[in-house]
This record gives C-alpha cells, sequence and structure tokens, in this order.
C-alpha cells in the first residue's frame, strides 16, 4: 500500500502537530525528566553524599598546604633552626588528594547505573511512541531530522546530567565552603571580591549565553535540514541515478552545508566574545584577592602559606568557572535537545483504543463488514462514499478499478491506519463502520485487529537484514524450517539456495538487493508465514513475470482457502476466481458480481476486461 496509489490531493493534510508548539520552560522539561530519575532515588542520594565528600576533601587540601608551608617556613631571627621535615602533612595532604579523586569516582559510579536507566527509559518509551503514533504523522516526517532530534535527545540526558550533578553542583557547594572558610579565617573583603566577580561572571556568562541561543539554534536546525536532505537523497538512490541528477543532489546538498558553515562561523565568533569577557572578570578577581592577600603578608597578620592557601582557593574556585559558559550553554542545549525529544513522546495519538478496548474475539475465517464508509483524508475531498459490503467468512471479495479510486485506503481502514470519517455531529459512527464477526474495529483493540490480518502489499519495503529475518517477520518465533516451508511455498525457495549465503543473505536497504518480484515472493512468504484469519493481497503479483504468477496464483489460492480474503488488484485475470468482484470508480461501487456476471453485464468491469484481454494477446 503504497502513499503513490492514492492521488496527491489525497495525501494527509498537515495536522496540529506539525505546527510549531510554544517552547516549554526548562523547568518544566527537567519536571518531566525527574521522575525517570527517581526511579533510581537511593542511587541519587548516594551519588549526592558522595559528591560533598569529595568537594569537602578538595577544599581541604589548600588548608592542609598552608599549614605545610608554614611548617617549612623558617622564621626570622631562626635562620639557624633545625627544619623538620612534617611528614604527617605531606603524607595526609596526598591522601586528601586521592579521596577527591575516590570520592568522584565513586559518585559517577553509583550514579552511572541511573543516568543509563533514564536514558534508555525515555529513547525506549519514544522508539514505542512513534510507532504508536498514526501512519499520517509518519508521511509527514523527516526520517533524517526526527532521528537527530531521538538521537540528541538521548544523548542531552547524559549531558544534563553529566554537566548539572558533576560540575554546576560541585562548584556551588565548593564556593559555599570557601567564602565560609575566608570569612571566618580572614576578613569580608574576601567575601566581597569574591562575590562580586561571581555575580559579575555569571550575569555576563547567562547574558551572553542568552544571546547566543538563538544562533546555536538556527546552527542545529540546518544541521537536521542539511541531514534530511542527505538521507532522503541517498535513500532515493536509484531515482537519482535514473534522471542523472547527481549534480543537482550535490548543488541542493552544498547550499545547506554553506548555510551551516556561516551560521557555525557565527556560532563561534560569539563563544570567543564569550571565552574573552569571562577570562577579564576572572583576571581581574585574581589580582585583587593577590593583592590583599600580600597586603597581609607585608603586614605580618598573614603568614606566606595563608597567601598560598588564598591563591590556591581562587585556582581551584575559578577553574570551574572558567568552563561555567560552555557549561550553562550545553545544559541549555541538553534541555532544547530534551525537550524536542518529549516534544515527539507527547504528540497526541490520532488513532488510539477506545477506553475499556478488549481484543478481538474470533473462532474462525471471520465475516468482514463495511458499512456506509465514508473516508477523507484531509476535509476538502472525500476519497470513500459510503461504501457498503460483505466478505463472508471463508469467501475471497476483490476490488478492481482505476488508480485513485480508493481501493488501498481499504486496507487502510481495515488496519486502522486511519479511522472512518465522522460526518453526524453528535454521532460516533457517521461515517459508517467496519465489522469483523459484528465487532466494530473502533471499539476492540488495534493490536488484535492487526494479529488478525496478514497483507501482501504492493509495494514492498524489507528491512536491511537478512532475508530469512524478513521472511520471519511474519512470526519471528516460527524458525528456519518454517522460514523454508514458508519461502517454498512462495516459489523462492530455489532462488534463495542458488545465492552465496542462502537464507543468510542480506537484502539491502529497503530490499534493494532484490528484485521487484523477489521481494513480493518475500512478502508472499512472510504472510503466509503468519499465517492469519484474514488476508489482503494489495497487487500480490504485480511485479511478477506470467510464468511466475500462474504458478504462485495457486500458492495464493491455497493461502486464502478458509480465510477471509480482500484482493485489491489491477490486473483482472488474477481476480476471476474471487466470490464477487467489486469495481470501485471514483471512491463508489458501480457494478459488482462474478467475473461472468460482470462479462455478461458489459458495463464498466466488461470493458477494463477486454482492453487488458486485447493488450494480452
Amino acid at each position: 500500500m503504497r502513499p503513490s496509489s492514492v492521488s496527491r490531493a489525497a495525501y494527509p493534510a498537515p495536522t496540529a502537530d506539525s505546527v510549531a508548539q510554544p517552547a516549554r520552560s526548562d523547568w518544566a522539561t527537567l519536571r518531566r525528566l525527574f521522575p525517570y530519575l527517581w526511579q533510581y532515588k537511593w542511587r541519587v542520594i548516594a551519588a549526592l553524599v558522595f559528591m560533598v565528600a569529595a568537594k569537602g576533601a578538595n577544599v581541604g587540601v589548600p588548608l592542609l598546604l598552608k599549614e605545610l608551608v608554614d611548617a617549612m617556613t623558617i622564621k626570622p631571627g631562626s635562620a639557624m633552626a633545625l627544619l623538620v621535615v612534617p611528614l604527617g602533612l605531606i603524607v595526609a595532604y596526598g591522601l586528601l588528594r586521592l579521596s577527591t579523586s575516590v570520592f568522584t569516582e565513586l559518585r559517577e559510579l553509583v550514579f552511572a547505573k541511573a543516568t543509563e536507566g533514564a536514558t534508555r527509559s525515555i529513547a525506549l518509551q519514544v522508539f514505542g511512541h512513534l510507532h504508536a503514533l498514526s501512519l499520517r504523522f509518519h508521511l509527514e516526517r523527516q526520517t533524517g531530522g526526527m532521528t537527530r532530534d531521538i538521537e540528541r535527545g538521548t544523548r542531552g540526558v547524559q549531558s544534563l546530567i553529566s554537566y548539572s550533578l558533576y560540575s554546576i553542583f560541585p562548584t556551588l557547594i565548593e564556593v559555599a565552603f570557601v567564602l565560609t572558610l575566608l570569612g571566618t579565617k580572614f576578613d569580608m573583603g574576601y567575601v566581597w571580591i569574591t562575590l562580586v566577580a561571581l555575580v559579575l561572571y555569571i550575569t555576563f556568562t547567562v547574558t551572553v549565553t542568552e544571546w547566543r541561543t538563538k544562533f546555536r539554534r538556527e546552527m542545529n536546525e540546518l544541521e537536521s535540514t542539511s541531514q534530511t536532505k542527505a538521507i532522503d537523497s541517498l535513500l532515493n538512490y536509484e531515482t537519482v541515478k535514473y534522471f542523472n541528477n547527481e549534480a543537482f543532489e550535490a548543488r541542493r546538498y552544498d547550499e545547506s552545508l554553506e548555510k551551516l558553515r556561516k551560521a557555525r562561523i557565527k556560532s563561534q565568533t560569539t563563544l570567543s566574545m564569550l571565552n574573552t569577557g569571562q577570562q577579564l572578570v576572572i583576571a581581574v578577581a585574581l589580582v585583587l584577592m593577590l593583592y590583599r592577600a600580600t597586603q597581609g603578608v607585608a603586614a605580618g597578620h598573614m603568614t606566606l602559606g595563608d597567601l598560598v592557601m588564598v591563591n590556591a582557593f581562587m585556582i581551584q574556585l575559578y577553574i570551574p568557572l572558567g568552563f561555567l559558559g560552555v557549561l550553562y550553554r550545553e545544559i541549555k542545549q541538553s534541555l532544547t535537545d530534551l525537550d524536542k525529544m518529549f516534544v515527539l513522546l507527547e504528540k497526541e495519538r490520532e488513532i488510539a483504543d477506545a477506553p475499556g478496548a478488549q481484543p478481538l474475539v474470533l473462532d474462525g475465517p471471520p465475516a468482514l463488514r463495511f458499512e456506509n464508509v465514508r473516508f477523507s483524508y484531509e476535509p476538502a475531498r472525500e476519497i470513500l462514499h459510503g461504501i457498503s459490503f460483505e466478505i463472508p467468512a471463508g469467501k475471497t471479495v476483490a476490488v478492481v478499478g482505476p488508480s485513485g479510486s480508493g481501493k488501498s485506503t481499504l486496507a487502510r481502514l481495515l488496519y486502522r491506519f486511519y479511522d472512518v470519517t465522522n460526518h453526524e455531529p453528535g454521532g460516533p459512527h457517521g461515517g459508517g463502520r467496519i465489522t469483523i464477526n459484528g465487532q466494530d474495529i473502533r471499539e476492540v483493540t488495534q493490536s488484535s485487529v492487526r494479529q488478525a490480518i496478514g497483507i501482501v502489499p504492493q509495494d514492498t519495503v524489507l528491512f536491511n537484514d537478512s532475508i530469512e529475518y524478513n521472511i520471519l517477520y511474519g512470526r519471528p518465533d516460527a524458525g528456519h524450517d518454517a522460514a523454508v516451508e514458508a519461502a517454498k511455498a512462495a516459489h523462492i525457495h530455489a532462488f534463495i539456495e542458488k545465492l552465496p549465503k542462502g537464507y543468510q543473505t542480506t537484502v539491502g536497504e529497503r530490499g534493494l538487493k532484490l528484485s521487484g518480484g523477489e521481494k513480493q515472493r518475500v512478502a508472499i512468504a512472510r504472510t503466509l508465514l503468519k499465517n492469519p484469519p484474514i488476508v489482503i493481497f494489495d497487487e500480490a503479483t504485480s511485479a511478477l513475470d506470467s510464468a511466475n504468477e500462474r504458478a504462485i496464483q495457486a500458492e495464493l489460492k491455497s493461502a486464502a482457502r478458509n480465510k477471509t480474503s480482500l484482493v485489491i488488484a489491477h490486473r483482472l485475470s488474477t481476480v476471476v476466481d474471487a466470490h464477487e468482484i467489486l469495481v470501485l470508480v471514483h471512491g463508489e461501487i458501480v457494478e459488482r458480481g462474478t467475473h461472468a456476471e460482470l462479462v455478461a453485464r458489459g458495463g464498466t468491469y466488461a470493458g477494463m476486461w477486454a482492453l487488458q484481454q486485447s493488450g494480452a494477446d
């Protein structure tokens, strides 16, 4: 069931989801993330304890360094005094340094499971949700851009936790420790210099980074656009070759790359401005602190150890602050990327199970009914106009007609890729209904409906995996022998056996290493293996030559025996044995009957039959 089987006017209209949504606040994004992390609350608490211990040990290093320097300083008037190496202080200094690293590694070790677990949970939930979204969403999506959003979002979880828990919070704890020590051991002048510098530094960093965010966002959007164009072009490799448009595709890609280059240069320029301003604030603060400390040493109310301690404190404090701009930018970017993934996760499911929906109940081949079904992909143009027909249990009904008449739409509605249109205000089933054994498919679970249906689509798309994997996709737990039997029934076993790797041969991206007929026979084998009570053949033999078509027709008849079958066809020779044939034109059934009845009637079907027979002759 390929989109090309529906006229362009029938393509889905843009939905509300495709319109840009207002960005949520950073706090809202963090609140959305918090439940995933709180599943590991004991690890979070333990990581915080280790983080505080690491910073306590880190702040203790300059204090010990001061004591070590003072112990090694020869006081005036005692130049010949015996100098004793303070071995205990040296050992304690080394242990503090070691404990800083040990506590830091313990923090990362304890919290790694929480980080990876949260990332896995979110990524899996997004993946499952994308599969649950409607066909309309997937027809509108840009795969390259969407995969980049998911990739950046999952990476954003790790970055956000890493930068906040491992960098921002520890720095804030260290600032609190340092300010307390400076205020208690010396005077408040040191505290005020440090605080003013911090306020200026943070204000400048946040202001400039917020200004830079638009350039970073523009760069990311251009990166997604270029990625989308590249992937789209490579996925349509054959089409590019058919029309000799390699140079055209290269120009399109180059235009995207040129815009991306300019955006990256602009982003780098503004980053250099940010870094320069930050270093200026830090340099001025360091000069003022050291000037005040050297004055204290010269006046005699501070020791050399105090001077070394102040310098060490400032270095320990300002080195992580030197990365604050980068950290803030990365956290903001991680929040943006994470929010994009949450937006995907929050997209409404257009087709959802009804509250309390129960599985479809079948005890054999079911009867299938379309009752006054109306449907439109967009309000401006209705595709189906009150279609009604029944496929009795175990029987075969064929639908024929010109392209764009709505034949494949019947299969999409049966699979609940879309729901019938509600035309009557207040009426839950205003657009008619589709029933299986009298059960409205909108009132049972989608999973049970799709489990009961097998399809051989007109345009078969295969996974980039082995032939056996693609056949077993109909019933993944069936095993190799079952795959071989299905392949024999679909007349593809002999072809597979001749391949160097046999059933383990990789079919390539979207199955492009196989011919159209080979792909279609794999699809037939897959459906035969699934063995569902309802089967849909949507131009199931369109890519086969006449000899193989006749051979497989017998297998399809065998596969349809004791099953309820819907056959969609252009080639009328494939439907002559159907119990009833419907002629669909412009979304309306204009004729119905058996092959013999329709030919004898001399109407639309008879004209199509005569035209195809003369073409065959």
